[in-house]
């Protein structure tokens, strides 16, 4: 039988190359002894796949089947599997495996894992009909989501949640996000259940997004470039680029917290880095975390907090065959919530 896929080819910029993937049919794929087969129901739309595309994480062989925020029926298990028999739903996320034995493994931080292998990057993803996934990092799903809801909650929600974590956000103090986007509005939906008494405050450059965050109760809502109305106890950065990560140095409250939650950030303006003033942006102890990747344990959780809540996640949904114009909307910051492709 042949599958229906979405291919990256060769390395481009989506601003010359507005059609970077290339459907195709392939055969399907065999499953492992500890693999299950799925079928793809669902397939969030990253901005990782950006970052891949435009070589900032390139995967490590072309062609190239991108996606990992992936919901899909198992419809075959592999000799060795037990967890699974046949029919469930499970979801696949962006850790596709870890070695199991390294200090971070064991440490329960198996993201830093130096054999981390990506779904989507170093495995093929689910811009796709069919894929395989090794069982134990297939992940079962709340009930209460639909496959289109549930696709992002597997990177967007699950890294947005371990960027939470690390900012070590407490009720009553007031969080920044910089960039308002797949991640940063289910931020957003998280902290008004778990810290109701705190204020979240979000820079954009698009007014667009800054309308769709005061519509969630955001509460206040500017520019990049702009200084927020009190000062910030952390601020979690989503962008692509550099110049926010200054001023959201400059709005942070000595001691505070800068939680940079991007793989990879693009060059284009990384200059400014030049006009970092060590006084105005990182003295009293202000710190800069970053966030990699996320382990199967953060998705876990946040699945659970998500189904508990329960978080909704504004949603625009695209055909598999129209993978090219999620992406160039992703790319052009046309962006309301997050984006999906359903097969």
């Amino acid at each position: 039988m042949s599958v229906k896929a979405m291919v990256l080819e060769r390395i481009c910029q989506l601003d010359s190359e507005p059609r970077p993937l290339r459907a195709v049919e392939l055969a399907t794929p065999d499953p492992g002894p500890g693999d299950l087969l799925i079928k793809v129901n669902a397939c969030g739309v990253c901005h990782t796949e950006l970052d891949e595309i435009e070589g900032r994480t390139p995967p490590p062989v072309l062609p190239a089947i991108l996606g990992h925020q992936v919901v899909g029926q198992v419809v075959a298990c592999g000799a060795a599997v037990r967890r699974f028999s046949g029919g469930e739903r499970v979801g696949v996320a962006w850790i596709s495996s870890a070695c199991g034995r390294c200090v971070h493994c064991r440490g329960g931080r198996e993201n830093l894992c130096a054999q981390f292998r990506a779904t989507g990057r170093d495995v093929p993803g689910g811009y796709a009909e069919y894929m395989t996934v090794a069982a134990d990092f297939a992940l079962p799903l709340p009930a209460v989501f639909s496959d289109v809801e549930a696709a992002p909650l597997l990177c967007a929600g699950a890294i947005g949640y371990r960027s939470l974590r690390l900012s070590g956000l407490r009720d009553g103090q007031h969080l920044g996000l910089t960039g308002f986007g797949a991640s940063a509005h289910l931020v957003l939906k998280m902290v008004r259940h778990r810290f109701p008494a705190s204020g979240v405050f979000v820079f954009a450059r698009s007014a667009g997004e800054r309308r769709f965050a005061r519509e969630l109760g955001a509460a206040w809502a500017g520019d990049t470039r702009d200084t927020a109305p009190v000062p910030l106890d952390a601020i979690i950065d989503t962008t692509p680029a550099w110049s926010p990560i200054l001023a959201a140095l400059a709005n942070l409250l000595p001691g505070g917290r800068l939680v940079i939650n991007a793989i990879r950030k693009e060059a284009g303006d990384q200059s400014c880095l030049q006009r970092l003033d060590y006084a105005r942006h990182l003295w009293m102890e202000k710190e800069i975390k970053s966030v990699a990747n996320v382990t199967r344990a953060d998705v876990t959780e946040f699945l659970e907090l998500a189904a508990d809540i329960p978080i909704r996640p504004e949603v625009q949904t695209f055909s598999l065959a129209d993978a090219n114009a999620a992406l160039r909307e992703l790319k052009q910051r046309r962006i309301r919530g997050a984006k999906v492709l359903v097969t």
